[in-house]
């Protein structure tokens, strides 16, 4: 009798664990479901993929929106999406396996593995291509040579332009670095840069998986889409940055392939515990301020380690180790570019399916975005404000800005011009802040105005070349 009565107590104890367990994932789930609704809403997000892995389970995995507008086809498992950057964390997986077999090292000149390279190149280590610390000149700023040339004729090109910065000294985001990755990459192996990261990250890949810079054959992947502002409508990207950057930008993968992907690497089929922990570990900047892992933004949220990186202004992954929380972000435009949604988005999501993880100061950002893009001037305004009184050290001068690009080249110029007056208001010690602002009344052809606010960025910052150009525009136009 006793015995029946105590298993009876522990099925309700255990059936009502198990009901406030499946209350609080539900809730979860509606909470998270309820946030991308809103941020999908706000910036016209065409299709998204989002994933939530936590202790080693998907505990979220959702799909929204179209693929294709034109098609109308839906966002599913089986929509790919070009990932953008985000490429880098595949690659910097795969040079670190050859790490750990001991056949390069992080120290080991670019010239071990490189011939043909330009002499002051030479002392640039894998550890600063990695880094993004090499100062080599970043093709991708050179609109004057075409992105798909042969990787000789690029780094011929690339030869004739200054080394930015001794190498080591700072951190530069640089996709020179990645097409040198590739060819190391191809030089140790014996193959491509693309078999090599099939036969070692996706041995068992389908189409689900594959390499593309060039968007006229993506013809199987979630169309890459950008805002135009005079049709007031998203049209098709057309674009190609060539095979040689597939390292750096090339990947297209369904959510459940990089779900995989990412349980692999936590399960440690990729790489071993301590080669994750020193592919982890921040880079030792000369200057001592910039922090950067290798391959991987590390960025601490109230004290809890995180990693991973963004791409295309449109996807984002995000490990939180010590939570063993993982957050996963695909879509495939944003109409306001120039915002870190698919960031603020991994972020958020971390804070709520840990509190520990809440950063205030972020979500604030976040909720004084949502309300300049969503409400009336007015009403983010005095939003804003209260914010600032509760926290008045808090410095929102750059997320302003942001702001204001966005609503500037998404045909909005009256509100950016307020954001960017604003901001002049809130900071009036900062060159770039006027020069913004001039650059939002030259655009509404207040020219006397925009004149004035470049003379002004000028005198904060007089190595502002761009102010220097503007103002002889300007004159020359005030003349006719």
């Amino acid at each position: 009798m006793k015995n029946t009565i105590y298993s009876f107590a522990m099925l309700i104890v255990f059936l009502n664990f198990s009901f406030g367990q499946n209350k609080s994932n539900k809730e979860t789930e509606q909470k998270i479901d309820q946030y991308l609704k809103e941020i999908i809403e706000i910036n016209e997000i065409p299709g998204t993929a989002v994933a939530v892995i936590k202790d080693g389970k998907v505990i979220y995995e959702k799909y929204f929106g179209k693929a294709s507008l034109e098609e109308n086809i839906p966002v599913d498992k089986t929509t790919s999406f070009k990932v953008f950057s985000t490429t880098k964390l595949i690659t910097a997986v795969g040079i670190f396996q050859l790490i750990e077999k001991g056949k390069i090292a992080l120290s080991d000149p670019v010239s071990k593995y490189l011939s043909d390279l330009p002499k002051e190149w030479q002392n640039v280590q894998i550890g600063n291509l990695l880094s993004h610390s090499s100062g080599l000149p970043d093709y991708f700023k050179y609109t004057d040579f075409p992105y798909t040339a042969p990787y000789l004729e690029r780094i011929s090109f690339l030869g004739q332009k200054p080394i930015q910065f001794t190498p080591g000294n700072q951190y530069s985001y640089n996709q020179t670095n990645y097409l040198l990755l590739t060819k190391i990459i191809e030089k140790i192996t014996g193959q491509t840069f693309e078999d090599y990261i099939f036969q070692n990250q996706f041995p068992d890949h389908g189409s689900d998986v594959f390499f593309c810079s060039d968007f006229a054959k993506l013809t199987s992947s979630a169309v890459r889409y950008t805002y135009n502002i005079e049709t007031k409508k998203y049209q098709q990207i057309t674009f190609n940055s060539g095979p040689d950057s597939h390292s750096a930008n090339g990947l297209n993968i369904t959510l459940s392939q990089l779900i995989k992907w990412n349980q692999n690497l936590d399960n440690d089929l990729y790489l071993k515990k301590e080669t994750k922990v020193a592919m982890w570990s921040p880079f030792q900047f000369t200057n001592q301020k910039d922090v950067f892992a290798y391959g991987w933004e590390c960025q601490p949220v109230n004290n809890h380690s995180s990693y991973g990186f963004s791409g295309g202004n449109v996807t984002a992954f995000r490990k939180f180790p010590d939570n063993n929380l993982t957050v996963i972000f695909l879509s495939n435009s944003n109409k306001y570019m120039y915002l870190p949604a698919f960031d603020d988005v991994v972020y958020r999501i971390g804070g709520i399916i840990d509190p520990s993880l809440i950063n205030l100061k972020e979500e604030e950002k976040e909720n004084i975005t949502i309300n300049f893009l969503k409400q009336d001037f007015t009403k983010a305004k005095d939003y804003y404000f209260a914010v600032k009184k509760q926290h008045p050290d808090w410095n929102f001068e750059q997320r302003l800005n942001l702001i204001g690009y966005s609503l500037m080249r998404s045909d909005r110029l009256k509100d950016a011009t307020k954001i960017f007056e604003l901001n002049a208001i809130e900071h009036p010690n900062s060159g770039n802040v006027y020069d913004s602002l001039a650059e939002s009344y030259f655009k509404n052809n207040q020219l006397e105005l925009s004149k004035e606010n470049y003379k002004k960025s000028l005198a904060l910052t007089p190595e502002n070349s761009n102010a220097k150009e503007m103002l002889k525009k300007i004159d020359e136009l005030l003349a006719k």
